[in-house]
């Protein structure tokens, strides 16, 4: 029997935390390491209370998970088809850096890719049954969940009034609303999964505090004013609850809560929408979305360099400057294309490809009753990520390289327990 598999993966959905921690004990070094690496990129307790910050936790924790995976006998070689796309998608950076148009600006942000390419073969590799799979899948949402309920507490404080900077969540990857929204957007789908997954096995208090992750998480992407993240909400919703419509109370359900949705909507947040296409924060994204454009078609096999796009469009498109300082394109797959190419841009959308043909096998495998409700929440978390990230520059974020590794578990648990069951016939 091995690490970890001493508790049932029913016991866990109890959700009782001595059963979670007596889990958390019996499991290996290196998983252990990730979840604690995990722990600190989300949460980031060390700039919550200074005086942790004295080490490089996210370092140190993902050193300690690659010498675990390398000396702990248990763990091997775990595929997945991203795997290769990973690979190729880290080529095309470093000949995009090599043929830059300043390779120094390259250079120096080499490390960002880098770092998320080993944390998605160590999750990938070390995140490979279902009770660790849940484990880790918790403690995203705990350090999402926290960051929903402090801000939904902010915004009600302030009268569900409007601000030009909408909601700032903690500081770190989400501390910018078009940030923080899209993290929302990613978050409610599976929060939303998790608490109708568990019902069954909770008590009715516990069952409804799940429910509160979900729904923080749509008011913190309401109050965050950031436009890309209200529309793949939208969006978001429509999907999940398409098949439900023709069902009075679930109509009903729906109505009421976009109403409410529309009534807590600030005015000045509606006039946003209104202006849309208009205002001059529109009119620079589709200035960068152009030249971004002009850019892949002048250097259609290289790109004009990883992470060069402002110094580019700073040389060449100052014309087309509407603001003080040239940003990032707020489009990811402009963002890929004008950095590395076509060839860097068709990796990136293989990958994607790739992940999303992944859940849909997984899908159709008999995981266990609660597991399985994680590859429609997972794809659906995507969405709002591919959907927001038509108007920002996020990349290079954790959003999209957390969930292929999530991808790549799922569908090595699901592989695994197929192939568990052949070998028992």
């Amino acid at each position: 029997m091995k690490l970890g598999d001493t508790v049932p993966l029913k016991a866990l959905y109890t959700l009782e935390p001595k059963v979670w921690w007596q889990y958390f004990k019996s499991e290996s070094f290196s998983f252990k390491m990730i979840c604690l690496y995990l722990f600190v990129e989300y949460v980031r307790p060390q700039l919550i209370l200074p005086w942790l910050d004295i080490l490089p936790w996210a370092k140190l924790f993902v050193l300690g998970a690659l010498v675990g995976l390398l000396v702990e006998k248990n763990e091997k070689w775990v595929y997945s088809p991203i795997n290769k796309w990973m690979v190729l998608f880290f080529i095309s950076i470093l000949w995009s850096s090599l043929t830059a148009y300043k390779p120094e600006v390259s250079y120096e942000k080499i490390v960002l890719y880098f770092n998320w390419f080993i944390t998605y073969f160590l999750i990938t590799n070390i995140v490979r049954s279902p009770q660790r799979f849940l484990f880790f899948l918790a403690i995203i949402c705990l350090a999402s969940f926290k960051i929903s309920l402090s801000l939904t507490n902010t915004w009600a404080k302030r009268g569900f009034a409007f601000t030009d900077w909408g909601l700032k969540g903690p500081p770190g990857f989400f501390e910018n609303s078009g940030e923080l929204a899209i993290q929302m957007a990613v978050f409610w789908p599976i929060g939303l999964a998790v608490a109708l997954a568990l019902r069954p096995y909770v008590p009715a208090w516990k069952y409804w505090i799940l429910m509160l992750m979900p729904t923080t998480a749509c008011i913190v992407i309401l109050g965050a004013s950031s436009r890309g993240g209200q529309l793949a909400m939208a969006i978001q919703f429509v999907i999940r609850f398409f098949k439900k419509i023709f069902n009075f109370k679930a109509l009903f359900a729906i109505i009421f809560v976009v109403t409410m949705g529309w009534y807590f909507l600030p005015e000045e947040q509606k006039q946003r929408f209104n202006e849309a296409g208009d205002d001059k924060t529109s009119q620079q994204r589709l200035n960068y979305w152009e030249a971004g454009y002009e850019m892949m078609n002048d250097y259609p096999l290289t790109g004009v360099g990883y992470f060069n796009f402002p110094e580019y469009f700073s040389d060449n498109y100052s014309h087309m400057l509407l603001v003080t300082f040239v940003e990032l394109p707020h489009n990811i797959f402009i963002q890929v294309g004008a950095d590395l190419g076509y060839p860097g841009l068709i990796i990136y959308l293989m990958a994607i490809y790739s992940s999303i043909s992944m859940l849909y096998k997984s899908r159709k495998q008999n995981i266990s009753k609660v597991i399985a409700v994680f590859p429609c929440a997972l794809f659906l978390s995507f969405l709002g990520f591919l959907i927001a990230g038509q108007f920002v520059s996020v990349v290079y974020y954790p959003f999209m390289w957390i969930h292929f590794a999530l991808c790549s578990s799922l569908y090595h648990i699901a592989n695994q327990k197929v192939t568990n069951q052949r070998k028992a016939n």
